[in-house]
């Protein structure tokens, strides 16, 4: 029962003394004397802090409205500092306040102005610095935490609130998770992710500008440094807050036998990523068909690839169906592409002439190449016209099919019609017999 009890009451003690703390600062504020004076003259400060943070932000967005060609980074920051503008007025008039009241009198009769100055440039600090998070919710609990914790060390209150958080507790077992705890992973858990985003950002860069490494490698090294670094920073998180794994040993593998199951699909896409990634079948800039699906590669994801067709649909598709599907990679040993072409001449033209005006009129579109050059084949005679193939070689498959089957048609129509050749179609004769 003795350990029960006095964790709680350790719990009251430490509320108690943040209660006299906060009723002792508000008698000590009601009286009048300099102590309430330099709270006054901080809302005033505040209250013209507020008034010039509205009228210097209009004149900041009419300026920024006024010039051209901002880059994104630049229009980002512009609005951060649009967002902060009082709180940086604020720092800047509470501290020339300070230095003149420090100047004019007792350095006592200014110690809230200064710390209040104190605060609100730390405070300043700690919301730009919290941008390097990209995490929306992350970063605001990361802001507030500091803020709070700036806060409480300025006022002399951080040992008692850590001592207050500490008291609020869940204890099963050996196991035990307060609230100081919970908070303390959340932040340091926030930073070191920070951390490991920034260090695989500038790594993928590397990277990337490394022409030796196959564009599918690059994508593989990438997503194993970004694997290790948030592991890494995830684990020393929570090492560094005190959090024993070891007893977290047997839940988590029963729960991994049960996730086993349920997550049999995204496993495999997983692995499936990996095998392509490491055999090279299919990397970015490919140009790929499956099923009534065509378009080229533009990233390769964990769990799927990003196709973008002509039409620009952007498809998501599974890495398992890559791997257990039939997939046309149009571009994977190289960028040459052989299209066909079936049209048919009547009887009464010379298979010879066609021919040679066939491969003239494909070799006369731009973007079919001629050191391949087209050839024609006769490949039977049908009802009513002698059948050809016409073949053709490209190598900017992403530079579409259709619209360059299209082109190589209109070019066999004018030459077909400047030559004399004519393309039959089926023709009915309707007699309308007297009756009887």
């Amino acid at each position: 029962m003795q350990d029960v009890v006095d964790p709680f009451a350790e719990f009251l003690v430490t509320l108690q003394a943040l209660w006299a703390n906060a009723v002792g600062f508000a008698a000590g504020v009601a009286e009048p004397g300099w102590r309430q004076n330099q709270v006054f003259i901080i809302l005033a400060v505040a209250l013209v802090s507020w008034g010039l943070h509205r009228k210097s932000g209009d004149i900041l967005h009419e300026r920024v409205r006024a010039r051209e060609g901002w880059q994104k980074w630049q229009l980002r920051a512009i609005v951060q500092i649009k967002r902060r503008l009082g709180l940086m007025w604020f720092c800047l008039i509470i501290g020339i306040v300070f230095l003149l009241m420090q100047n004019l009198t007792w350095p006592s009769r200014s110690y809230l102005i200064g710390l209040a100055g104190k605060l609100g440039f730390v405070w300043l600090c700690i919301a730009f610095a919290a941008r390097l998070v990209r995490n929306r919710p992350i970063r605001r609990i990361v802001t507030w935490s500091l803020w709070v914790y700036a806060t409480l060390y300025m006022l002399n209150l951080s040992d008692q609130v850590a001592a207050f958080l500490d008291g609020v507790a869940i204890e099963l077992g050996d196991f035990r998770l307060s609230i100081l705890t919970l908070i303390t992973a959340v932040v340091v858990i926030g930073l070191l992710i920070t951390l490991a985003r920034i260090t695989s950002t500038a790594t993928a860069s590397t990277i990337r500008r490394n022409e030796d490494i196959s564009p599918s490698m690059q994508v593989l090294a990438v997503k194993g440094v970004q694997l290790a670094a948030y592991g890494i920073a995830f684990y020393m998180g929570v090492k560094a807050v005190g959090i024993d794994l070891t007893g977290l040993a047997v839940l988590s593998g029963a729960i991994g036998v049960g996730l086993g199951f349920g997550l049999q699909k995204v496993v495999s896409n997983l692995v499936s990523g990996v095998i392509i990634l490491l055999d090279k079948s299919i990397k970015p800039g490919d140009v790929i068909s499956l099923g009534e699906t065509f378009g080229w590669i533009q990233t390769l994801g964990a769990r799927y690839a990003s196709v973008v067709t002509r039409d620009g649909k952007e498809y998501l598709i599974p890495n398992e169906d890559l791997i257990t599907g039939q997939v046309v990679n149009w571009s994977h040993s190289n960028d040459f592409v052989r299209l066909d072409i079936h049209f048919g001449t009547a009887y009464g033209d010379d298979p010879h002439e066609v021919r040679r005006l066939a491969i003239a009129a494909a070799a006369s579109v731009e973007r079919v190449l001629n050191h391949k050059a087209p050839v024609c084949h006769i490949v039977g005679f049908g009802d009513s016209s002698v059948d050809y193939i016409l073949r053709f070689w490209i190598r900017d498959p992403t530079g579409g099919l259709t619209n360059i089957r299209g082109n190589v048609f209109l070019a066999l129509w004018d030459t077909f019609k400047e030559n004399g050749i004519s393309i039959p179609f089926p023709q009915r004769e309707v007699r309308m017999l007297d009756e009887e």
